[in-house]
């Protein structure tokens, strides 16, 4: 049986806002670097110079060096990674892409949203999800602010910990 879609999106979200932290600076520092002919392909990892791999770890060097109380999320978030499908990944990207697409009110009202969703059961989750397509604009923002996500705690996720990882 398959997960109902925002039980399987919450993490990937989360994952996938790690994964833009993460690639900013690495993004910044590449537009620095020459880069490749468009459409050029690149090579694997084994492949790559030692000046090119770092450029790639440094940034997580220094996050990992600058924050160590986020150490245990970054770990747990790579082992999640490493166990996802493919598709699982691609939803993941996906994700990001679509909550970088997102105003800060839209954000907001996400928040809200994922917050409601971990206190509801399989039922009330399906039902809210409902509710919500068929809601108006307006009608969103109203819901959104009479439930509020809980506070977030200092080195929480926003959306709260991960589930638990799926059993096979």
């Amino acid at each position: 049986m398959r997960r109902p879609f925002f039980r399987r999106a919450e993490p990937l979200l989360a994952l996938a806002l790690a994964v833009a932290a993460l690639a900013a600076p690495t993004l910044a520092a590449a537009q620095a670097a020459p880069a490749a002919p468009a459409g050029a392909a690149l090579p694997n990892w084994d492949q790559l110079s030692q000046a090119q791999r770092e450029q790639l770890i440094a940034p997580m060097r220094d996050r990992w060096n600058n924050q160590p109380e986020e150490r245990q999320r970054m770990l747990e978030r790579a082992r999640r990674w490493q166990q996802m499908t493919p598709d699982e990944r691609r939803e993941a990207r996906n994700g990001m892409k679509r909550w970088e697409g997102l105003n800060p009110e839209e954000r907001g009202q996400m928040r809200a949203l994922y917050g409601k969703m971990r206190s509801l059961d399989e039922n009330g989750k399906r039902a809210l999800m409902e509710k919500w397509r068929t809601m108006t604009p307006d009608q969103r923002r109203a819901w959104a602010e009479a439930n509020p996500p809980p506070p977030k705690q200092r080195g929480e996720h926003p959306f709260g910990p991960p589930p638990p990882p799926p059993r096979n």
